[in-house]
């Protein structure tokens, strides 16, 4: 009895670090790959609703905004491309259908002041989560290309955050105002 105690000790202790390798694996986020996916996906959308708020927007700081994601964007972009290049993984070249239906669709029925509103609040939700996302990529990617890049873009994303933050404060403080 005692054997077999012994041994059931010996095979726990020994699993332990694979236990362990699994459990980090699931908090690590994303792969590389996956990430890449998801910076391209954020690129070309944010370059595209870029593009759109210059018809559609009412104000003018909305529509200047958008021209500066329309450009920092497709910088980021085209810096993801050599980075995704030199790491040996692939970039979209496309909106995938479900980015192309859940962040560009809903823009395209708005004009004017609405599309202002739901464009500021969705710069600032999207910037969010892109920043806290790039952030870990920074921080945990396999790849130094990738690594660089992440970290690169970080300030870049803080700048549109903070942008985007200061016209929704602008916008509410608007009509108390006047």
């Amino acid at each position: 009895m005692n054997r077999i105690l012994a041994a059931m000790c010996c095979v726990s202790l020994l699993s332990l670090p694979a236990l362990a390798q699994k459990k980090a694996a699931k908090g690590a986020g994303m792969t590389d790959q996956q990430f890449v996916d998801f910076a391209a996906q954020t690129d070309m959308v944010e370059a595209n609703l870029g593009q759109l708020a210059q018809t559609a927007a009412a104000s003018q700081e909305v529509k200047e905004y958008a021209q500066t994601l329309v450009t920092d964007h497709t910088s980021d972009f085209e810096q993801l491309h050599a980075a995704a290049q030199q790491a040996g993984l692939t970039v979209p070249d496309a909106i995938d259908a479900a980015h192309d239906k859940a962040m560009i669709d809903p823009f395209q029925k708005l004009k004017g002041p609405a599309f202002d509103h739901h464009y500021e609040q969705d710069m600032v939700a999207g910037h969010t989560k892109a920043l806290a996302v790039y952030k870990k990529e920074a921080e945990d990617a396999q790849n130094a290309a990738i690594k660089s890049y992440a970290e690169a873009v970080v300030p870049t994303l803080e700048k549109h955050l903070t942008a985007a933050k200061d016209l929704e404060k602008t916008k509410k403080a608007a009509p108390s105002g006047q």
